[in-house]
């Protein structure tokens, strides 16, 4: 079954969980299968290997990351009201 330009890896899915869904998995999907930057020997050979496991290609170096990309990108962090008598 070809994809399309349009749908992208989705296209597997057809009609089914509709649109907003698919554009989702197709974004998730680009992130994951794009090659990043080794943070041992600076290729662009890393790719991941099992969920949050990462391996670059060429110098072998194996680490620990995000689920979709190499770095985790954390939360903003929440500031705590002022106590109040202090």
């Amino acid at each position: 079954m070809p994809r399309t330009k349009k749908v992208g890896s989705a296209g597997r899915f057809g009609p089914r969980y509709g649109t907003k869904v698919r554009k989702l998995v197709v974004e998730v999907e680009k992130k994951l299968k794009q090659d990043y930057k080794c943070p041992s020997c600076g290729a662009l050979k890393v790719r991941r290997t099992c969920s949050s496991i990462w391996q670059c290609r060429r110098c072998g170096a194996k680490f620990a990351g995000g689920a979709y990309t190499p770095a985790a990108v954390a939360a903003p962090a929440e500031k705590s009201p002022p106590k109040e008598g202090a």
